[in-house]
């Protein structure tokens, strides 16, 4: 999380040379930090801060509700502080597609113009909303068996020799790592994985992302981690 003094000091007045800051975005659970969870206490501290300031506070939900089972929450309370939240449907809860955007009833209005502006719509919507009712009645209790996979995972990890991942990072359903033996890089790991029906992208010379999902079993991650270790012997 960026430190609050440094966010306060990022805000823009209203200086003729420069924008003028309106809003401060903040995403949990973080993907680029490895599915790292937002403390309830920052969230609040940055919704404070944004009110003090005259500024909105969005957050990017996207895997809201890997958040709130990590913290044994409300996803309401996570976004408590918050003047719009936008989710997805198709991460974590496994819907085939669907986002949606939540606001107070103006700033909804507001967003309905704004769709039509651009050119979003779609006929007939209905079938995406019962996709997303199924994933919110059904999907969101078993996240907690994503998110101990993801440890399994980061865990088994943290032993393979060339591997470097320390797994206390791993809070929810993302697992980041690096490989450090040498003549190995990201992207060839990724190839070689893949060969052997395991998918990680790589996200770095170095570095690469895995996620687990209603679909990956606890089999499934004894399997990748036996493959891992095996094409690094190589």
């Amino acid at each position: 999380a960026i430190d609050l003094q440094q966010l306060a000091g990022a805000i823009r007045g209203d200086d003729e040379h420069f924008p003028v800051t309106r809003l401060i975005a903040l995403e949990n659970t973080h993907n680029r930090c490895g599915g790292r969870v937002l403390p309830l206490d920052y969230i609040d501290a940055v919704g404070a801060l944004a009110r003090a300031r005259g500024l909105k506070l969005h957050i990017d939900g996207a895997r809201l509700w890997n958040a709130a089972v990590a913290l044994g929450e409300s996803p309401a309370r996570l976004v408590a502080a918050a003047d719009s939240v936008s989710v997805c449907f198709s991460k974590g809860l496994a819907a085939p597609v669907g986002s949606a955007v939540a606001g107070s009833r103006e700033f909804i209005r507001r967003a309905r113009r704004m769709r039509k502006q651009v050119g979003g719509g779609m006929r007939q919507a209905g079938v995406l909303a019962a996709a997303a009712i199924v994933a919110l009645e059904q999907m969101v209790d078993r996240l907690a068996e994503d998110h101990a996979h993801a440890r399994r995972l980061a865990h088994g990890l943290a032993n393979i020799d060339g591997i470097r991942l320390d797994p206390a990072t791993v809070e929810t359903n993302i697992v980041y790592f690096d490989v450090i033996k040498p003549g190995w890089d990201a992207a060839k790991l990724s190839a070689a994985l893949a060969a052997e029906g395991v998918r990680m992208n790589d996200t770095g010379p170095y570095r690469l992302r895995a996620v687990t999902h209603y679909e990956i079993s606890a089999a499934d991650i004894e399997r990748t981690l036996t493959i891992v270790e095996a094409v690094l012997r190589t």
